[in-house]
This record gives structure tokens, C-alpha cells and sequence, in this order.
């Protein structure tokens, strides 16, 4: 087996509703998870600010 190249370090917290605060160790700013469009829609949540859904980092993140 190969040596650990990384260990992601992060705290996610709840900031209201869908809404959540991800702090990432090496990161400066938080990023920030929650719904937006057609998740929203689906859910019938409205979030009052939107921001990409877990789901969008995934796949960029498998797609990049």
C-alpha cells in the first residue's frame, strides 16, 4: 500500500435550513453548500440564497 497523500480536514455546519458552512484546512474563505433551480423546485424549498448543492462539487470534481 502506498503512503497518504492527503487528509482532508474540513467542519461543515448547519447555517439555516439547506443551507451549510464547509471550513476546509489550506482554504482562506468557506465555501458554502446549499440548493439552487431545479433542486429547489423539486423540493419546493426556497432556500432564500442559493448556492451550488453538494451534488454540483461532486460532479465537477469526477468531471474536471
Amino acid at each position: 500500500m502506498g503512503s497518504v497523500v492527503h487528509t482532508s480536514r474540513i467542519s461543515i455546519t448547519r447555517v439555516k435550513g439547506p443551507v451549510r458552512k464547509a471550513v476546509i484546512e489550506g482554504l482562506n474563505e468557506p465555501v458554502y453548500y446549499g440548493i439552487h433551480g431545479g433542486i429547489q423546485k423539486f423540493y419546493g424549498v426556497d432556500p432564500g440564497e442559493e448556492h451550488a448543492a453538494t451534488l454540483d462539487h461532486i460532479v465537477g470534481a469526477v468531471a474536471g
